[in-house]
């Protein structure tokens, strides 16, 4: 069976199937000892190798993680400035895990990883309204008209924004917690309405992703998902099925 080859890494745990994109591009891959391009396709008998080390297809099950990251830590695997990253709170985990989108390095709270390939694809795709919910935190008691502009921020950079809930949660005279609820991920996107709105986040934790809740699981902590879990998720993800197979 022939698969494009972004998608063959992206089974067998590599990456992202967008970050699968980049290392093809990169000229990282080769394929029967060729260079490889973005759009090849690879076959059961082809050898393929990522920075000169062979790529093998897991024949096991795929591997699904819930960690509460902690801030300071970068969301990725493996980071050239030494910088802390998420790859070293996964102690005693062998899998060969990836992060399923992002929270930047001063946020914290629930991320999930795996080595499903496919799962990442949907859940990360823009054209899926993945639910997600943050608390933000602001050291200042917000006045409705403040909060009112808040809401009223509808573009990033001259781009429309998908809807945003914001529910107030806490005001005291000093501190002020407010849930975002949201359907897309763009870079920063909180923190930058916040910014557009004259206001300032001193911390942002995510507590949900679909049915995923971070309740329980200590800062630093990670755990596999329980099956009841992850039915739930490949559920939420499962309404990308069409727009994916036409993609092909």
């Amino acid at each position: 069976m022939e698969r494009r080859l972004q998608k063959y890494l992206a089974d067998c745990g590599v990456a992202s199937r967008r970050a699968a994109e980049a290392l093809i591009t990169e000229g990282r891959v080769t394929v029967n000892g060729e260079t490889a391009e973005l759009g090849c396709k690879v076959g059961d008998n082809d050898r393929v190798l990522l920075d000169g080390r062979p790529v093998v297809e897991k024949r096991r099950g795929f591997t699904y993680v819930m960690l509460h990251k902690p801030r300071g830590y970068i969301t990725t695997m493996k980071d050239e400035e030494g910088r802390r990253c998420v790859a070293d709170l996964l102690e005693g985990l062998r899998a060969r895990v990836v992060p399923v989108g992002r929270l930047d390095r001063n946020s914290e709270g629930l991320l999930l990883l795996t080595d499903d390939g496919d799962l990442t694809y949907a859940l990360t795709h823009p054209a899926h309204d993945v639910q997600k919910r943050y608390l933000a935190t602001f050291g200042e008691e917000l006045t409705e008209e403040r909060l009112e502009a808040l809401r009223a921020v509808k573009t990033l950079d001259g781009v429309p924004l998908k809807a945003v809930t914001i529910e107030l949660l806490k005001k005291e005279p000093e501190r002020t917690v407010l849930r975002f609820t949201l359907t897309e991920g763009k870079n920063r996107q909180i923190r930058r309405m916040c910014e557009q709105a004259g206001l300032k986040v001193i911390r942002l934790k995510r507590v949900s992703v679909a049915n995923l809740r971070l309740a329980g699981l200590k800062s630093g902590q990670w755990r596999h998902l329980t099956e009841e879990e992850l039915e739930g998720l490949k559920k939420a993800a499962a309404v990308l099925a069409p727009a994916r197979r036409t993609g092909r």
